[in-house]
C-alpha cells in the first residue's frame, strides 16, 4: 500500500471540506431521520478521483442512500468544481461509498460485551471440586 502525498492529502481535505458544505446546502446530510456525514476522502495519485467514504447513522437502507448521492453526482461535482476552481486544475471524478467503520466498531463492542459477561458468570460459578 502507497502512502498518501503531501499534495494527495492537502486535496482531499480541501474536497472534505467543502463537500461537508456542499451536502449540508442540499439538504443530503438528513435522510429519513438519519444523518449522513463525509468520514473520509481519498484521492487517487493523478488526483483524478476522489473516493468518498460517507459514514451513515440510523439510515435505514443504505444502499438506497448510496444511491441518491449517485443520482446527484453531476450536481455535487459540479458545485464542487465552482469551489475550488482556483485551487485545482481539475475537479476530480467523485466515487461514493460507505464508511462501516462505526459498524464494525459497535460490533467489537457487542464482542467485548458478551465476552465480558460469559467471563463473569464463569468466574463466579460455584467451584464444583
Amino acid at each position: 500500500m502507497t502512502t498518501e502525498t503531501k499534495r494527495q492529502k492537502q486535496v482531499a481535505g480541501l474536497i472534505n471540506e467543502e463537500l461537508n458544505d456542499i451536502l449540508r446546502r442540499m439538504n443530503l446530510l438528513m435522510i429519513e431521520g438519519g444523518m449522513i456525514s463525509v468520514a473520509a476522502v481519498k484521492i487517487t495519485p493523478d488526483l483524478f478521483e476522489a473516493r468518498v467514504y460517507l459514514s451513515m447513522f440510523q439510515i435505514k437502507d443504505t444502499q438506497a442512500a448510496l444511491l441518491k448521492f449517485e443520482e446527484k453526482n453531476k450536481e455535487i461535482r459540479k458545485e464542487l468544481g465552482m469551489r475550488v476552481r482556483h485551487q485545482l486544475r481539475s475537479v476530480p471524478e467523485l466515487k461514493f461509498f460507505i464508511d462501516d467503520t462505526l459498524d464494525y466498531v459497535f460490533k467489537m463492542e457487542e464482542l467485548f460485551d458478551k465476552i465480558k459477561k460469559e467471563d463473569e458468570s464463569n468466574n463466579s460459578a460455584p467451584d464444583s471440586k
